[in-house]
Order: structure tokens, then C-alpha cells, then sequence
């Protein structure tokens, strides 16, 4: 009997930023490429090369979007983030999070 785990091609990519503060794992879903993270308390700067739908799943963030003010996202918000800016994010504790792109 074969096993399915060891079938598969495609192992889940591990990111990690800022010194391991925030990481992630990528995978591919019904809505296309995504990564499931957490970011620990702390302030950020991202960037985008695609644009990408942030959903935030625990906790909640400030986030700073290209050419706006600071909004406040809680759990089950989400925000969309044009490809080829940057933006801003405060964690005032640890948060979980979903993000769609490509």
C-alpha cells in the first residue's frame, strides 16, 4: 500500500522574516497560491510584487497601505494590497493570518 504523503512532489515552503518574528507556510487552495502565518507583536514593512487579499484569522493589526492612513483589521477583516507597493503593518500582540496572491 503506498503512502499518499510520500506520493506527493510539492513540499509546503516554510518562509521566515524579521529574524523569525514572522513566518509562514505556503500552499496551494481552491482560490490559488497562499500562505498561512503568524507575525509576533511588532511593526512591519512589507512588500508586494503581487497583488495579495489579507485575511486576518486571530489577533488583529494596524496596517498602512500605499498612499493611506493606518486602519485598524480585526479578526475574520481582510484588505487588499496592490502588486508592486508597500506597506505598513503594527501587531500590539501576536497575530494569525491568511494571505491570497498571485
Amino acid at each position: 500500500m503506498s503512502n499518499p504523503i510520500n506520493s506527493l512532489n510539492e513540499a509546503v515552503s516554510h518562509n521566515v522574516y524579521f529574524e523569525g518574528r514572522v513566518q509562514s507556510l505556503g500552499l496551494e487552495t481552491e482560490k490559488g497560491k497562499a500562505t498561512l502565518g503568524v507575525m509576533k507583536k511588532g511593526i512591519y514593512t512589507f512588500s508586494a510584487s503581487t497583488p495579495e487579499k489579507m485575511i486576518v484569522i486571530s489577533g488583529s493589526m494596524e496596517v498602512k497601505l500605499a498612499g493611506g492612513e493606518f486602519n485598524k483589521y480585526d479578526e475574520k477583516d481582510e484588505f487588499d494590497v496592490a502588486a508592486g507597493t508597500s506597506f505598513d503593518v503594527v501587531c500590539n500582540a501576536d497575530v494569525a493570518y491568511i494571505c491570497y496572491y498571485g
